[in-house]
């Protein structure tokens, strides 16, 4: 590899560069390109990365602004009080059938996205996305009337994998329902799959809006049991690990208020955390965050804080900043439905917004963690997709070639 420094050193101080300069230097020979886009170095390369205090100095943005097709990803630095320092990401994909692309998850810093059936996996570090195989199960082949995603990673596997929870319709209102189909992307084996495993009976999802938490080899969703004279009701965790593919029901911590208007699953300071919308009246409306300390240990669930939604101005919770400071959705004054990221202080209860706008209850906050995940893959560039388009509209006119672009059609 080097004539003048043997091949450990050298292994040892590319693990130690940044992605950006990793991409540069395939350039330099055959063996460094081979050797930094296999699949080997990319994992060592990540487990480092999570291992680097400065990984949690930056996060991730994602926001959508109405009628426009583009989502917008902007990097900050959470180390910067002012945010003052706003990098933007560009995201190389615009949709035509929709209005945006709806967000199914992010793990290790990639995102994973959908568009109708088109399933996109992208990672901001690298500027690279791949489009996924068409699912096995079909909104016209098995009649699905809704479906559940998420996204998340199995480091026990070193897997990235998408699942759906699809749930066909009934015929009439007399058919009983039919249990859910699951469905998993397997990165690694790069194609779908229908496993066996048994959605648990009388269990519903309560949040469709916000994406399900990766966490531990396992997504995480808000769900509650289904209402039974009698049986339990109330809100709960579903989890779904990632290898045994089986479902588990985690509870929630005891002495939280009854009166739950949401709740939605989140990671915090690596922990499994969950973020409540509780009160009984409107005017006492507040945010709980329960954080559980020790993964699976039920005793473990501890409240971490309460957010004062300051009589409407603030729509949602986001995550917690390492000042202590607690990110927030707020609403901005005007006569347009807009929301701008902004940052709540527990100990004042002042709210001070950070600049970024984007429609209501769409924002969400990650940890940015550079990855060379889809390096190892085949190159799929937005230049590529629109050659491949371009070539699919032409068509014959009088024995001659012509392109017709798709709004022509």
């Amino acid at each position: 590899m080097s004539d003048y420094l043997p091949e450990e050193v050298v292994l040892e101080i590319l693990h130690r560069l940044p992605v950006k300069s990793l991409i540069r230097f395939r350039c330099v020979s055959k063996s460094w390109n081979s050797l930094i886009t296999s699949s080997v170095f990319i994992k060592s390369h990540l487990t480092r990365s999570l291992s680097l205090p400065s990984n949690s100095n930056k996060l991730i943005v994602r926001h959508y602004i109405d009628n426009s097709s583009v989502d917008y990803y902007k990097l900050i630095d959470d180390n910067n009080d002012s945010f003052d320092q706003i990098q933007n990401i560009e995201f190389p994909l615009t949709t035509r059938r929709i209005q945006h692309f709806m967000l199914i998850g992010s793990a290790n810093g990639l995102f994973s996205l959908r568009e109708k059936e088109r399933y996109i996996l992208w990672n901001p570090s690298i500027r690279k996305f791949t489009t996924l195989p068409k699912p096995c199960i079909t909104v016209k082949a098995h009649c699905i009337w809704r479906c559940r995603q998420a996204f998340g990673f199995d480091s026990r596997t070193n897997d990235y994998k998408v699942v759906r929870i699809a749930f066909p319709s009934r015929t009439n209102v007399f058919e009983q329902a039919k249990p859910p189909l699951i469905e998993v992307y397997s990165l690694n084996e790069g194609c779908w799959r229908i496993t066996s495993a048994s959605f648990p009976p009388g269990i519903a999802f309560t949040n469709w809006r916000h994406p399900a938490t990766s966490l531990n080899g396992a997504v995480h969703f808000a769900a509650a049991y289904e209402y039974e004279p009698g049986g339990p009701c109330g809100p709960l965790v579903l989890s779904f690990d990632l290898r045994d593919e089986v479902f588990h029901v985690i509870p929630l911590p005891n002495g939280i208020s009854r009166w739950i208007n949401s709740v939605h699953t989140s990671v915090i300071g690596g922990s499994l955390s969950l973020l409540f919308c509780c009160g009984r009246h409107a005017d006492d409306t507040c945010f709980a965050i329960w954080v559980m300390k020790e993964y699976g240990v039920f005793y473990s669930w501890t409240k971490q804080s309460t957010v004062d939604l300051n009589g409407g101005e603030i729509n949602w919770v986001l995550g917690l900043q390492k000042n202590g400071n607690i990110l927030v959705e707020a609403n901005v004054e005007g006569p347009s439905l807009c929301s701008e990221l902004s940052s709540y202080d527990p100990k004042s209860k002042q709210v001070k917004n950070l600049g970024i706008c984007g429609t209501p209850f769409y924002f969400h906050v990650d940890n940015y963690i550079e990855n060379l995940g889809l390096l190892d893959k085949p190159n799929e560039t937005v230049s590529e997709r629109r050659v491949i388009r371009k070539r699919k509209c032409r068509i014959k006119k009088n024995g001659t070639s012509a392109y017709v672009r798709p709004s022509e059609r």
